[in-house]
């Protein structure tokens, strides 16, 4: 069914789109994607280099009369976020997508799409591949490994781009246009435990808190969805007081910018309260359900009969586990005070993994002023350094400062409403973009960011607008044709 998406509007993005489709690219291994972008520079006899970071750079010269216009950056990440349904057999290095058409909205079976950013890497190279556009000197800046740590945006080789205005292909609301992002900061706390060995008469079961719709940890975190890890260390707090529960293992959340979806332990309880365990997991569910329902419908709490384990994680190690994630701060921490209806500071309490006498606990803080991203961080360390966990800051990177006054925010307003018959939204985005990072490494860009409307993304319920993508594409063009001159 993938190759139905051919035939959409406009052809050459949608086909392009499909062949990215097609090559395995999650993040720290794209490089599929990377010599399929080289290539596609190559073949139509432009300009394209391999900086050093590992980012490609395809550069169009000027349509015949539009030389003296600015030029442009049309910047988009080649990598996906890997994530899966636990019932979908899917090899993220190794398998296509596969991609349908499900109504308006194209999608994929179990997995995340691609579309992020697949359709702003599908646009850059649709421009650079139509000889009928009229623009200025257009440059396509292609970044790798965005999604777990920015790694192509900090390391972009420096002198390459000669672009004044950068248009980041990465947003995901069409008709809005966003002038500023979010920054972020990873904390990583780390508990080492000693094993005890399973007391006589226990019983385990396999706990698994499941069918949640995660998403992204920036634009979905103001959604009121449940958090699997949070939940259910929720459960175990309560169910190491009633009936003694140990815990033997634990791995919840897989990605660092993903709300969790599912989470799932193995646990141990005396045979003498195992009536009393499963009756308090079943008034759990339906607690979670009572409180969740209407935002996690498929929420679903159970717990299955296991093997017993061959020993456990000692008991104080388990409680401050529990205690730091049951406890540290999650979710919308604060909205902005500028932006009305603008997540302004956010936790999400992404992956807790437990295995060879190490307990990994890894949050993603987001926040649109730096220091209350770093005051935010230092909070939740200090939560984890008091349950005697060592803790590391890493992977922090700036957010970006919004100019009300840019002046492509001022042409991109204008010929919306000209074209479009109505103003353009402009807005913050609670997430991470690279703007922030390629500005400081090329001081001086005039940057906006918009794209077509995608939903659900770094979850597998993702799904991109088939409309919206046509609309976004025109609007591109329009806007490089509109490019004020130098």
């Amino acid at each position: 069914m993938s190759a139905e998406i051919k035939n959409l509007d406009p052809a050459a993005m949608w086909e392009i789109f499909y062949e990215l489709t097609q090559i395995p690219r999650p993040s720290k291994k794209e490089e599929k994607a990377a010599e399929y972008a080289k290539a596609f520079g190559e073949k139509l006899g432009l300009e394209t280099i391999v900086d050093t970071a590992g980012n490609i750079i395809i550069k169009k010269p000027a349509s015949p009369g539009y030389e003296n216009r600015i030029g442009v950056i049309l910047q988009g990440h080649l990598d996906m976020v890997p994530q899966k349904n636990s019932d979908t057999d899917h090899d993220f290095e190794k398998d296509p997508i596969e991609a349908y058409i499900d109504g308006e909205w194209v999608t994929a079976k179990g997995t995340t799409l691609g579309a992020d950013n697949g359709m702003g890497v599908a646009a850059a190279l649709a421009v650079m591949q139509d000889t009928t556009l009229k623009h200025g000197a257009v440059e396509a800046l292609l970044t790798i490994d965005e999604e777990t740590g920015m790694t192509g945006a900090f390391e972009l080789q420096h002198g390459i781009l000669k672009g004044k205005i950068l248009m980041n292909l990465d947003s995901e609301d069409e008709g809005e246009l966003y002038i500023g992002c979010a920054g972020g900061i990873d904390v990583s706390g780390k508990l080492s435990y000693s094993e005890e060995a399973v007391e006589d008469g226990s019983v385990a079961f396999r706990l698994s808190l499941a069918g949640l719709k995660g998403g992204h940890s920036g634009l979905d975190i103001n959604l009121g969805r449940g958090n699997s890890n949070l939940l259910l260390c929720r459960f175990m707090s309560d169910a190491v007081q009633k009936f003694g529960m140990r815990l033997a293992e634990f791995e919840g959340g897989s990605l660092r910018n993903a709300i969790p979806r599912e989470s799932f332990a193995v646990v141990c309880v005396p045979a003498s309260e195992k009536d009393g365990f499963l009756s308090a997991v079943s008034e759990y569910e339906s607690t979670f359900k009572n409180e969740l329902g209407s935002v996690e419908p498929s929420l679903s709490f159970t717990a299955e009969p296991a093997d017993l384990p061959g020993r456990i994680i000692d008991k104080a190690v388990q409680d401050k586990l529990i205690g730091i994630v049951y406890g540290a701060p999650n979710g919308v921490i604060r909205m902005s005070a500028d932006m009305p209806g603008v997540v302004e500071s956010s936790s999400n309490l992404a992956i807790v993994k437990t295995g060879n006498g190490s307990i990994d606990i890894l949050c993603l803080i987001r926040s649109s002023v730096d220091t209350a991203k770093d005051s935010l961080a230092y909070s939740i360390k200090s939560v984890m350094e008091l349950a005697g966990a060592e803790v590391t800051l890493g992977g922090s990177y700036p957010g970006w400062k919004p100019d009300v006054d840019s002046p492509i925010l001022v042409s991109m307003k204008k010929v919306y409403e000209r074209d479009f018959g109505k103003v353009p939204e402009v807005k913050v985005i609670h997430a991470g973009l690279e703007c922030g990072i390629i500005g400081d490494a090329y001081p001086g860009l005039d940057m906006i960011s918009f794209g077509p409307t995608i939903r659900f993304p770094h979850s597998p319920d993702e799904k991109v607008h088939i409309a919206s993508v046509k609309k976004f594409w025109d609007y591109l063009v329009l806007t490089l044709e509109e490019i004020p001159v130098a």
